[in-house]
């Protein structure tokens, strides 16, 4: 069955430029022109990705980001902005997005990223992913399950999220660049925009430290990057 991928953009040129390259790719496609329509259709069925572009009549992309992420809706999401401003694209990361794309684009490159995030989050073809549990700490990974847990109770990360908390617990110990991660994680050239990085860290931050403002569990190494360490280690 072909993965079906929900476009979301008031523009019908660009809805029907997407709609024919990303059919013509082998997936199934389903449109939205509002973002309240998007909201009600993601929420209702399931898609493999959405694209979502920023400037939506009724409600934005950012706030139908934001709202299905607070619903634990984990489909992942590639925003459409169309300004090259690094707080729009932060911010859209921040609220949850796996990837974004500044108009104009090429039907080409839109393709190519579904295709990568698409490989991401599949657990069959993730790499590296095979290995039995990581435990550090109260901190527990399942790579073949592509779960994780704090205390017990279960993670809810993104896709994205996973990855990165799977390569850090990896390479506990070992002090890990921006450039590293993206290249790790994101398997692709971010053009140096390791702020993805950052924002990503941070969610993971909200999710397994007992204290945000003094990690235990991700430290930061200024001036190099991140390492993970074992706060069981210092007790």
């Amino acid at each position: 069955m072909a993965q079906n991928i929900l476009i979301v953009d008031d523009e019908e040129s660009i809805v029907t430029l997407l709609k024919y390259n990303i059919e013509q790719s082998g997936f199934e496609t389903e449109v939205a022109y509002t973002g309240a329509d998007a909201l009600e259709k993601a929420n209702e069925q399931f898609f493999d990705l959405i694209v979502l572009d920023v400037m939506l009549p009724e409600m934005d992309g950012m706030e139908v980001c934001k709202q299905l992420r607070q619903k634990q809706v984990q489909t992942p999401i590639l925003m459409l902005t169309a300004k090259d401003d690094e707080f729009d694209k932060v911010l859209g990361l921040e609220l949850g997005a796996d990837d974004y794309l500044t108009k104009p684009f090429s039907p080409r490159e839109v393709v190519a990223r579904i295709k990568a995030i698409l490989r991401r989050s599949t657990i069959r073809e993730s790499v590296d992913l095979e290995g039995d549990l990581i435990q550090i700490a109260d901190l527990r990974v399942f790579p073949e399950q592509y779960e994780a847990t704090i205390k017990g109770e279960s993670l809810v990360l993104t896709p994205k999220e996973f990855e990165l908390l799977l390569y850090l617990t990896k390479n506990k110990g070992r002090v890990l660049s921006r450039d590293q991660l993206l290249s790790a994680v994101w398997n692709y050239d971010f053009v140096g925009d390791t702020r993805i990085v950052d924002v990503h860290i941070s969610h993971l931050r909200e999710k397994i430290e007992p204290d945000t403002k003094k990690p235990v569990y991700i430290k930061t190494i200024r001036g190099l990057g991140y390492k993970m360490e074992d706060p069981s280690r210092d007790a």
